[in-house]
């Protein structure tokens, strides 16, 4: 059977919109409220879909229902198909009024403290109407996000050498380690601080800094020391400034973070060389996903700021 006769005078987007909220809900009671019809009509919509499809696209259960492999295949796809339509009516959007549209990007807790705050700042400056939305995650969390459509490009660190098969990414810059302690500690009143002076300190550490060829790690190895246990593993830089406030804590804070960003009087840069991040920093997107006007400009000032950490 042809394609035309067999899905595509029969298959609508407002069945597939139905589905899509049926998936997302989990019950198609919710389902029916939050697109106002009635259940029935839910209901014969899904039906209908498999009847068309010739397969079942939910298993139903005693909490609700839930996606079948087949579903979960629609499931994508239309995600991807809903995806390409917003990205359509926001580029002509924006071609009619560069200001009217909306920009969705996502970084770790990090990057938004700096680099990426600078590049939204520079952005914002040239089209004071655009609409932007954050999605913040951390280094392994970064490509749930963008698959899941709520951000077109991801601002953070390489997790790994290689990207991920269904990415693109874009290397920018590489980032170096400061270690920091709170401007009022007893670290900051000394003029000398050697690391092994610090291998008993309560350290602050993210999750990504703990692999085994990470800049905490070598260079305590380098100094023929053992790498110290973290005493609070954590990528939110929030807390690392309330815990160096207790003049207790160290950390370890990327050097774009000051570069980029306001003035931090409560910290304090201890005269300790370590080695730059071997994996840049990076702008990831979803392979073969075309991006929006505004996406492409955020990028455009993301390489513009990049330039300048080099020089």
């Amino acid at each position: 059977m042809q394609w035309s006769d067999r899905i595509g005078r029969r298959l609508k987007p407002r069945d597939l919109h139905v589905f899509l909220a049926v998936a997302e809900q989990g019950n198609m009671a919710k389902a029916a409220e939050r697109l106002a019809i009635s259940r029935p009509v839910v209901s014969k919509t899904i039906a209908d879909l498999e009847n068309t499809l010739g397969v079942r696209l939910l298993d139903r259960t005693p909490r609700g229902v839930e996606p079948t492999m087949y579903g979960r295949a629609l499931l994508k796809r239309s995600l991807a198909v809903f995806d390409e339509l917003r990205q359509s009516v926001q580029e002509i959007e924006f071609l009619a009024d560069p200001n009217s549209t909306e920009l969705s990007v996502g970084c770790s807790e990090v990057m938004s403290a700096g680099f990426v705050a600078a590049a939204i700042a520079e952005l914002s400056r040239r089209f004071p109407r655009l609409a932007i939305r954050m999605e913040l995650g951390t280094v392994r969390s970064q490509f749930v996000p963008l698959r899941e459509r709520r951000c077109e490009l991801f601002v953070c660190r390489a997790f790994a050498a290689a990207p991920e098969p269904d990415t693109d990414r874009e290397a920018l810059f590489h980032d170096w380690p400061l270690i920091v302690a709170g401007s009022h500690s007893h670290w900051a009143k000394r003029r000398k601080v050697r690391l092994v002076d610090l291998k008993d300190a309560r350290w602050i550490i993210s999750q990504g800094e703990t692999v085994p060829d990470g800049p905490f790690t070598e260079m305590f190895q380098k100094a023929g020391l053992p790498a110290p246990r973290p005493t609070v593993l954590s990528d939110s830089l929030n807390l690392r400034r309330t815990l160096l406030a207790t003049e207790e804590f160290v950390t370890i804070v990327p050097g774009s973070v000051l570069h980029f960003g306001p003035e931090r009087s409560e910290f304090k840069v201890l005269p300790i060389k370590v080695q730059p991040w071997k994996l840049p920093i990076c702008i990831t997107t979803l392979k073969g996903r075309t991006l929006g006007s505004a996406a492409s400009l955020f990028s455009q000032c993301a390489r513009e700021l990049a330039k300048s950490v080099a020089k």
